[in-house]
């Protein structure tokens, strides 16, 4: 029991990341008691950790004695990628210039895809993910596209893994997802309809970094467009290539600022 943990199994380092991650759950205020449900600890350890985490500012308590994370996450999230972001900022500003729809680009992080960067269209568009925010790798454009160009074992594991049904539409049948993604390693490009949210759909390609893929690029548009939407091919693959010119003196782990694994 590591530095006089009562709790065998578990350091405070786990009880505190724990905690945190009872956030990542619920995107609004939770209460103590929700807190130390969702992190699975006792209320007394639970009360103990928030408050410390409340003092050093990772959480911020509001006047109902509801918590919620607080500016020193986001502060300190904001180096999670950082180069990649700041290196493709502009680039990503330029596709949702040149296309008016909602532009991101993501990363592989584990087995999802993790959103650093994303610029929102002022046109009526199911909301998926937000920046910092994680959906399926199978679900999205962007992950799949990851997916296709990722080493073979990479594409295995996550093959033999169960496969989340986001909506009615989302491909979780291993057999048809392997052979989408040699589709879209032949392409160069994946779409999807309505498979992480009803009333919209994606398409995005690979941007890669010493011959080595670094991330999806792509774009986000209401479900009515899904016929039309691989006219902006030409753009998104001309803003690939800008990003990888921009970022291919950077090492790719630094570049990312985060493992993969």
């Amino acid at each position: 029991m590591a530095g006089g943990n009562r709790e065998p199994g578990r350091t405070v380092t786990s009880k505190v990341l724990a905690v945190l991650e009872a956030f990542e759950k619920s995107r609004g205020a939770l209460s103590l008691t929700e807190i130390a449900e969702g992190s699975g600890l006792p209320l007394s350890t639970t009360h103990r950790l928030v408050t410390e985490l409340t003092d050093w500012g990772f959480l911020s308590r509001s006047a109902t004695g509801r918590y919620q994370l607080g500016i020193r996450v986001w502060e300190l999230a904001q180096n999670t990628g950082r180069q990649l972001r700041e290196a493709a900022r502009p680039f990503v500003q330029d596709l949702f210039s040149l296309t008016g729809e909602t532009a991101q680009l993501a990363v592989r992080a584990g087995n999802e895809v993790l959103y650093i960067e994303r610029i929102y269209g002022t046109k009526r568009v199911p909301r998926a993910s937000r920046v910092g925010g994680r959906l399926p790798m199978h679900a999205t454009a962007v992950g799949k596209v990851i997916l296709a160009y990722e080493e073979e074992w990479v594409r295995d594991a996550y093959l033999h893994r169960e496969l989340e049904q986001a909506t009615a539409h989302t491909h979780t049948n291993p057999r048809r997802l392997a052979e989408e993604l040699m589709q879209i390693r032949g392409q160069g490009y994946a779409t999807t309809l309505e498979e992480v949210r009803l009333g919209s759909c994606s398409i995005a390609v690979p941007v890669f970094h010493t011959k080595r893929i670094g991330a999806g690029l792509g774009l986000v548009l209401a479900s009515a467009q899904s016929a039309s939407m691989t006219r902006h091919l030409p753009v998104l693959r001309g803003v690939s290539a800008q990003i990888e010119r921009a970022t291919a003196h950077i090492p790719l782990e630094s570049l990312l600022g985060m493992s993969r694994r």
